[in-house]
This record gives C-alpha cells, sequence and structure tokens, in this order.
C-alpha cells in the first residue's frame, strides 16, 4: 500500500489524522495544500514527507502558468521555500526539495521540459524510496533472531514512508523470512503515532503486537519482555541519532538493560555537515499536551514544553540500518570523516 501517489497533476494521499478510526485517502491540486498537510500532520515520517515535498514542487511546476523557464524557476524556488518552511528537523524534506531544484536547474529547454522533468524526478523518488525502505528490511533482518520481541517507538512503519517503513522494514523482513517476531509499540505522546499508526499497521499485516503506555518501556525491559529496540530516525548528525521525543529515554533504557538499540532510516537522513548543537528541534503547539484529540486533560492556561524530537548520543546507539548495509557507531564515525575531515568524532 503506497502511501502517496501521483496521478495526472494530483497528489493521493491518506489523512494520517484519521486513522484508526477512518481510512480517508484526499487529493491534494496544490503545493500550498502539501505544505498544510505537512504542517498538520496528515503527512508525517521523515521520508514521506520528503516525497511528499517533491510532489508539492511537482505540482508547483505542473500548475505553474509561467510562459518562461525562468518565471517558471522562479515559481518553484517560491514553492521551494513556502515546502522548507513547514517543519524545520526533519533533513529529508530539505533534500528532497534541494534535489527538485537542483535537477530544474540543471536542465535544459523549454517550460514543458522543464515541468516534464520536475515530476518524473519526483516520482522517481518515490520508487526509490520503496526501493530504499525494502534494503533496508533485508539489512535489519539479519539482526534479528527467531522469537525476538522488539520495542519501537514513534511510527516508522509504511505510514511514514512511501511503503515498506524504516523500524517496521525490519521487522516486516524478518517475519517474511518466517521468523516469529512480535512488537511492543509505545504509545508515543503527544500525537500517539504508536497507538494510532504503528499498531493499525501492525495488526493489519497480521504482525503480533502490543501496545504499552510510553513509562512502561522500562518496566518491559525490566522483566526481561524486550529482546531488541528499534526505531526511525528524523535526522541523524555527525554525533547524535535526532527522533521523536522519548527517544533518548529509550536508548538509556536500553543501554541499562544491555538492549541492543538499532536506529534504521535511509542514507537521506545523514547529515554529516552538522553536530546535534545545530539542530533546530521543532517545538509544536500546547495543545497537542492539553488535549487528547478534541478533549482536554490539563487545566486551563498551564504552561506547556512540547518538543517533537529529542537528541540521542551515539554512544547508545549499536548500529544503524541503511540501505547500505549495517553500519557499527565507528563504521558511521568513519563515514562522517570521510564526508567531513573537519569532524572532531
Amino acid at each position: 500500500m503506497r502511501t502517496i501517489e501521483w496521478r495526472d497533476g494530483v497528489v493521493v494521499t491518506i489523512d494520517q489524522t484519521l486513522l484508526p478510526d477512518r481510512e480517508v485517502w484526499v487529493e491534494i491540486r496544490d503545493f500550498r495544500q502539501v505544505a498544510s498537510a505537512i504542517r498538520e500532520m496528515k503527512m508525517r515520517g521523515a521520508p514521506l514527507i520528503g516525497v511528499a515535498a517533491a510532489f508539492g514542487m511537482a505540482l508547483a511546476a505542473h500548475h505553474s502558468r509561467a510562459k518562461t523557464r525562468d518565471s517558471l524557476m522562479k515559481d518553484l524556488e517560491e514553492a521551494a521555500q513556502i515546502l522548507k518552511a513547514t517543519r524545520p528537523t526533519a533533513v529529508n524534506l530539505f533534500w528532497a526539495v534541494d534535489r527538485i531544484l537542483s535537477k530544474a536547474w540543471n536542465t535544459k529547454g523549454d517550460t514543458q521540459s522543464l515541468r516534464l522533468v520536475v515530476i518524473s524526478e519526483a516520482q522517481r523518488m518515490a520508487d526509490e524510496d520503496v526501493e530504499v525502505n525494502q534494503r533496508i528490511g533485508k539489512h535489519g533482518a539479519k539482526l534479528i533472531s527467531d522469537g525476538d520481541v522488539i520495542l519501537t517507538h514513534c511510527n516508522a512503519g509504511r505510514l511514514a514512508t512511501v511503503d515498506y517503513g524504516t523500524a517496521l522494514a525490519v521487522v516486516r523482513a524478518a517475519w517474511e523470512e518466517g521468523k516469529r517476531v512480535s512488537v511492543i509499540a509505545d504509545e508515543t505522546r503527544p500525537k500517539l503515532q504508536g497507538a494510532t499508526l504503528t499498531v493499525y499497521e501492525l495488526m493489519r499485516d497480521g504482525i503480533p503486537v502490543t501496545l504499552v503506555t510510553d513509562n512502561m518501556a522500562g518496566y518491559a525491559m525490566s522483566k526481561g519482555l524486550v529482546s531488541k529496540v528499534i526505531v526511525g530516525a528524523d535526522r541523524i548528525v555527525q554525533d547524535a541519532v535526532i527522533n521523536k521525543i522519548g527517544t533518548y529515554t529509550i536508548a538509556i533504557l536500553a543501554h541499562e538493560h544491555r538492549i541492543p538499540f538499532y536506529v534504521a532510516a535511509p542514507v537521506s537522513t545523514f547529515d554529516l555537515s552538522r553536530r546535534s548543537e545545530a539542530v533546530i528541534i521543532e517545538e509544536r503547539s500546547p495543545s497537542e499536551v492539553t488535549h487528547v484529540r478534541t478533549v482536554g486533560i490539563a487545566p486551563e492556561g498551564v504552561k506547556v514544553m512540547n518538543p517533537a524530537f529529542d537528541i540521542t548520543p551515539l554512544k547508545y546507539v549499536d548500529a544503524i540500518i541503511c540501505e547500505k548495509g549495517v553500519l557499527s557507531p565507528r563504521g558511521f564515525r568513519a563515514l562522517v570523516r570521510k564526508r567531513s575531515p573537519e569532524s572532531k568524532l
């Protein structure tokens, strides 16, 4: 099941805010609507919002009334700025928009040729995402043993990507290989992506899953109920993994209980030019904490902290699973030094 598709000038995607109660597919015809859908988390997950932004650029190209190449490029640059402003932390968003712009700037020909190139590149990125995720699953499945119970946080499944997932790609690949695996899914406050999305996906696929509250992770580990932890990532920098708020806590718990902690993410998530202190952590609306959907649960006017992501130092990560293979911390640091010689890692 692809979560997003291009259909002749229309982007079709599932509205994730309505799951698991209703599966509603929406049609988007304007890049500004794509920006709104990303901001409102109707589409979420680093790989998916990257491809969504690429399709937003395709919509800008397809519907532009520009008569000259320069005016069309101006329209694309405007769309790029609006799309990039939606969410500041996940690097795939910026990577995708910049890839489309680079392809456009390096394309010769008239406006029609340019439009076709932008649309084709966005579709190629969607196809690549599926292939990349399947390779992540194949590599990661080698780390999974028959009977493993895997704890995961937030949703890094097919709903966070075009299809197949990242962290859940490893689970799916192991399951498809015949390994009897099961999952413990954190509910993932405040947006409850674990409860609403991860559980929905796994139950739909027939993979055994148990839902727990976020503050049960330590209990489950202490009772020997967790074999491994696998999470996704919104950005991986020189010294840390940036992922959904709560990931850092789980990493420390896994370290304390000597449980392998793995991060599954595509290379497009790697931001090897930066260290963690340079990353902007998105601060979201207080209402996400004071309310569960539309129901208030806190006294009106209470002060709220609501960072969407936290930072997990690499010392807590046992391996990073990407489409290239399984990178040990040492292997990842070597890659950082190769790409960024000035790194102190």
